[in-house]
């Protein structure tokens, strides 16, 4: 795999880094959601769900140990995902959206690569 493009990276603030620049951290999350994005759209597509739209926001907690290493110990997902019922009831498509979102991370690559827990937390709405 390449590189992919070009972006500026900052350490946090906090260590001596620059305010408003992505950190590594930041790109470690954005990766995590993005790639489970991605699969839930994969998803969506073979439970033949009719997807309006989703957002995600994905924080992590991290852990600073004694020795003042860390480590991101969770990552949350809190998923917003507006479907379409499309002839179907209401239960039905919510439970096809959330068999989508366990697809998504059981085949995501970046979420099974990370040791953190990972939670998930959606809102799903169906809409007639």
């Amino acid at each position: 795999m390449g590189n992919g493009p070009e972006m500026d990276f900052s350490a946090p603030p906090d260590a001596q880094g620059h305010v408003g620049v992505l950190t590594p951290e930041d790109a470690f999350v954005a990766a995590a959601n993005t790639c489970v994005m991605l699969m839930f759209i994969w998803a969506t597509e073979r439970f033949k769900l009719k997807l309006l739209s989703y957002e995600c926001r994905t924080e992590g907690t991290k852990l600073i140990e004694l020795d003042r290493t860390e480590l991101f110990t969770r990552l949350h997902f809190q998923p917003r995902i507006r479907v379409a019922a499309g002839g179907e009831s209401t239960e039905v498509v919510r439970a096809k959206a959330r068999r989508a979102l366990e697809a998504a991370q059981k085949y995501s690559l970046v979420a099974n690569s990370v040791k953190s827990t990972i939670l998930v937390d959606p809102e799903i709405v169906v809409e007639e």
